[in-house]
């Protein structure tokens, strides 16, 4: 099971026994995947899934807050590679009523073909209906990249009023959600690890949270390591390079007239790069008589140089 699945399995047994958040909590599976419809002269709402996580547990909180039970069907698509649909199909009129009265449905505005539903206003006053909804958005339309890839998080809403409210709730908590259009869809989404781990702690999926974390504790311990290996490279080919140099210009310049040509300091200084030629620059200062600086041996070695280019020499870069 993939990561973001696992989340949600997790979520089946979390979640609020105060009605007002059970009733967010459907409010979010009915706006994101339900739809009204006439069948002959009966009115039907059908919550179309193909998970089946979001299949129960909206059985589940229908039963709970109306007090009827939705019937449960499965239809199997062949062309779908065993994809399943999970259709949540309530009939029975009062049931519905019931349902609409609850989640303040403007009934024309959720008919068959304009899909623009949004839930009220109303029903998340509170921070915990508020949490409510948006575990409900999660099980529905959400999802997540393995951790251990990459961070990201979003939630894929067929209507621009839906995702400006999912982005509206989110930033009640402090979470930097951006929205983004991707072909006709409106993806509402979270790259930050922090604001993502955040968000998993908003909705309740605590073990989520926690694997989460820990995954991220890794990866920045790894690359922690990483950028300071990167970085002990970059100075030792650095402090290489940099001797490879001073070398080839004592060299040229002892071939070119000997290094009698040089003042005593820097003399001193090319005898003992010669001898030594792996040492560091205060290693090279502690040798020298007397002892010098890293920064003293540098201006040395850089006027040793700067004599070895006026006599003709080409200092490799």
């Amino acid at each position: 099971m993939s990561f973001s699945g696992k989340i949600k399995e997790e979520l089946l047994s979390s979640g609020s026994s105060a009605r007002h958040c059970q009733i967010a909590e459907l409010a979010a599976i009915v706006q994101f995947g339900g739809r009204m419809e006439l069948q002959g002269q009966e009115r039907v709402l059908k919550i179309q899934t193909e998970n089946r996580i979001v299949a129960k547990r909206g059985a589940a909180l229908w039963k709970k807050t109306i007090g009827s039970s939705a019937d449960l069907t499965v239809r199997y698509h062949p062309a779908q590679k065993g994809g399943m649909t999970y259709l949540l199909y309530g009939s029975q009129e009062e049931s519905l009523h019931r349902l609409i009265e609850m989640l303040k449905i403007d009934a024309s505005s959720f008919a068959s073909g304009k899909g623009s539903y949004v839930t009220d206003a109303r029903l998340l006053r509170s921070s915990c209906c508020k949490r409510a909804f948006l575990r409900g958005a999660y099980l529905s339309v959400g999802s997540m990249s393995d951790p251990e890839k990459s961070y990201h998080l979003e939630l894929v809403c067929s209507q621009m009023q839906q995702a400006v409210q999912l982005v509206g709730l989110m930033q009640d908590f402090g979470l930097e959600a951006k929205m983004v259009q991707r072909k006709k869809y409106h993806v509402v989404y979270l790259k930050e690890g922090e604001h993502i781990s955040d968000f998993l702690n908003i909705i309740e999926a605590h073990q989520g949270m926690m694997e989460f974390e820990n995954t991220r504790i890794v990866k920045d311990m790894r690359g922690m390591v990483n950028r300071k290996v990167n970085c002990e490279i970059a100075n030792i080919n650095k402090t290489v390079s940099a001797a490879a140099r001073q070398l080839s210009a004592i060299k040229y310049i002892k071939e070119h007239g000997g290094l009698n040509q040089l003042s005593d300091q820097l003399r001193e200084m090319a005898t003992v790069r010669l001898e030594n030629p792996e040492s560091s620059l205060e290693e090279l200062g502690k040798l020298l008589d007397p002892p010098v600086g890293k920064s003293g041996v540098n201006h040395r070695l850089r006027k040793i140089n700067e004599y070895a280019e006026t006599i003709g020499h080409d200092t490799p870069k």
